[in-house]
């Protein structure tokens, strides 16, 4: 059970408007957001933040940002927006196998040296302690820009945000972002855990 329960989708009219954005992202808005909206310039914040970052701004792509996503998540924890992720992705663009594969970026044909360099990083910069180093910021520093090493990161560091607040928040799963995480995450060990 969530320590606090999401309010209507219609409850505040702009935080509403606002979030119609993820019925294109998700198909449905969803329940942290909902909870955040307890305080709308919470919510607010949080969607025009979620906007900007995960906007298509060039070259790091919508799917990209979202498998970036999911390894940020992966690395936190949080099962929740593990399966967010998922079904994100793959509502931009990436294949089942690419979503499997994800996991195993490192050894993966389907991922090219610059995904690779993303990846690591993600999954460096959501360690805890925070485990990037000279190595993993030279390789991504050859493959990326300056403005997308931004990006990046702030995908990394917005789900960082978002993992903390849904895994203590113990966010209950939406039947959608449920039925991603059963298809592209359980064979590895996914599960809704508290999200139920």
């Amino acid at each position: 059970m969530a320590l606090v329960a999401p309010l209507a989708a219609e409850h505040d009219p702009e935080v509403a408007e606002l979030a119609r954005f993820f019925n294109e992202t998700l198909g449905f808005p969803p329940n942290s957001v909902l909870t955040m909206q307890r305080r709308p310039e919470i919510a607010k914040a949080f969607i025009n933040l979620n906007k900007a970052v995960m906007a298509n701004a060039g070259r790091v792509t919508s799917e990209q940002k979202r498998l970036i996503g999911l390894v940020a998540s992966q690395t936190a924890g949080c099962r929740y927006c593990q399966a967010h992720t998922a079904l994100a992705a793959q509502r931009y663009g990436a294949s089942d196998a690419r979503i499997a594969e994800v996991w195993n970026y490192e050894r993966s044909d389907l991922f090219n040296a610059a995904e690779k360099a993303a990846l690591a990083f993600a999954q460096a910069a959501a360690s805890v302690p925070n485990a990037v180093d000279a190595r993993i910021a030279g390789e991504l520093r050859a493959l990326w820009s300056d403005e997308e090493i931004v990006e990046i990161l702030a995908v990394v560091a917005l789900f960082g945000y978002l993992n903390r607040w849904n895994d203590a928040m113990g966010t209950e799963i939406e039947a959608g972002a449920a039925v991603a995480g059963e298809t592209h995450l359980a064979a590895r060990g996914w599960s809704k855990g508290k999200h139920a």
